[in-house]
């Protein structure tokens, strides 16, 4: 990779920190879309648990992986909750760039030589 390709690589992952890192506890904290959709039916009190009706979200149940370390985003053990969320998505995006750098470097080309020397010995038979 050229040295130019670096520096884009290398200020997109800072972007990608910096926006897991702080940015991203000033989401909103309201439900989505399909979170409100699932509780048409329902009555909720100002903490948002159920507490009567009939809608899809009472069948809701925890995911498998609800205890996992960086569940609910956050870092289970760190108290701070904007701690806990910025590392989290520090966290996540270190991951996601080590499994896709890992895959692209996998699945890179050869360089300019390995292709003309596939080449030259294809056509040699």
């Amino acid at each position: 990779m050229r040295k130019r390709s670096w520096g884009f690589v290398a200020v997109g992952l800072l972007v990608a920190l910096l926006l897991a890192g702080v940015v991203s506890n000033y989401a909103s904290s309201h439900p989505d879309g399909l979170d409100s959709s699932l509780l048409k039916g329902c009555t909720v009190n100002a903490d948002d648990e159920i507490t009567g009706g009939s809608c899809p979200a009472r069948q809701a149940k925890d995911h498998e992986l609800a205890d996992s370390p960086l569940a609910d985003y956050g870092i289970r053990g760190v108290d701070n909750g904007f701690l806990s969320t910025g590392l989290s998505g520090v966290v996540g995006v270190l991951l996601t760039f080590a499994v896709g750098g890992g895959v692209f470097w996998l699945l890179r080309r050869r360089g300019p030589a390995d292709t003309a020397d596939r080449q030259s010995a294809g056509t040699a038979g």
